[in-house]
């Protein structure tokens, strides 16, 4: 976690048993076990928490977009469902743009089945 290698932790364990001396080593050392297990349990807590709010906020944000696409929806559908019939032409022409004879748009032959195409005024 650290980067502490074997070596430096038998340079701790050393100086720890010279200073300490051999009788208040191993309370000592259970003293430390003790509370670097409750730093590890704290981190790991507030990590799992603050992992929770992310996915909280994630979910929150979600919900709300589906609200909206949900609202857009039915705003769609609240307005007229006529489509202009220029829509409807397989090759629709701005009004006023003037077609020529040779074009594509003019000699595309007209169904009768289909509403006529919409004039220019």
């Amino acid at each position: 976690m650290f980067g502490i290698s074997f070596g430096e932790l038998l340079l701790v364990a050393l100086i720890a048993l010279l200073v300490l001396g051999p009788e208040r080593l191993p309370g000592a050392a259970r003293t430390a076990g003790l509370w670097v297990g409750r730093l590890k349990r704290s981190f790991n807590a507030i990590k799992q928490e603050v992992e929770r709010e992310i996915g909280a906020d994630e979910i929150r944000r979600q919900l709300h977009n589906e609200e909206i696409m949900a609202l857009e929806q039915q705003h769609k559908s609240l307005l007229p469902s006529a489509a202009p019939a220029s829509d409807s032409l397989p090759n629709p022409v701005p009004t006023g743009t003037p077609i020529a004879v040779g074009s594509p748009v003019a000699s595309t032959p007209i169904s009768h089945d289909s509403p006529p195409p919409p004039r220019a005024p």
